[in-house]
C-alpha cells in the first residue's frame, strides 16, 4: 500500500464531501424571510451590537477542557490494555502525564487560571 492508495483516498474524501455539498445546496429549502439573515432565529429583534469582544479568558478555558478532554482521549484505551503492555507503557504514560502536568502548573503559574 504505496502513495497510490493515500491519492485514492484523498481523491475520494474530496469527490464525497464536494458532492455531499453540490447535494445539500441542490435539495435543499431556500428561504428569503429576512429574519434568516439575523444573528439569532429567535425571533426577537437584538438589542445592542451583536458582534462584542469575549473575554480571553473563555478561549483559554475551552483550550484547556480540549487538552484534558484529549488526555482522557488517549488514557481510556490505555487503561483498557494496561496488563497487557507491561512496565514500558507506564513508563510512557507517566512521561505523557508528566507533560501534561507541567502544561498545568505553567498555566497556573502565569495566571491563566484565574477568572477576572
Amino acid at each position: 500500500m504505496g502513495s497510490e492508495a493515500i491519492i485514492v483516498f484523498l481523491l475520494a474524501g474530496i469527490v464525497l464531501v464536494a458532492g455531499a455539498n453540490f447535494l445539500s445546496n441542490l435539495i435543499s429549502h431556500k428561504s428569503d424571510n429576512p429574519q434568516k439573515r439575523e444573528p439569532y432565529e429567535s425571533g426577537m429583534a437584538t438589542i445592542g451590537p451583536t458582534w462584542v469582544q469575549f473575554k480571553v479568558g473563555y478561549y483559554q478555558y475551552a483550550i484547556l477542557f480540549l487538552i484534558f478532554d484529549i488526555e482522557i482521549a488517549f488514557l481510556i484505551p490505555w487503561a483498557v490494555v494496561f496488563k497487557d503492555v507491561g512496565a514500558v507503557a507506564f513508563i510512557e504514560i507517566m512521561i505523557f502525564l508528566t507533560i501534561l502536568g507541567l502544561g498545568l502548573a505553567y498555566a497556573w503559574k502565569k495566571g491563566a487560571l484565574k477568572w477576572d
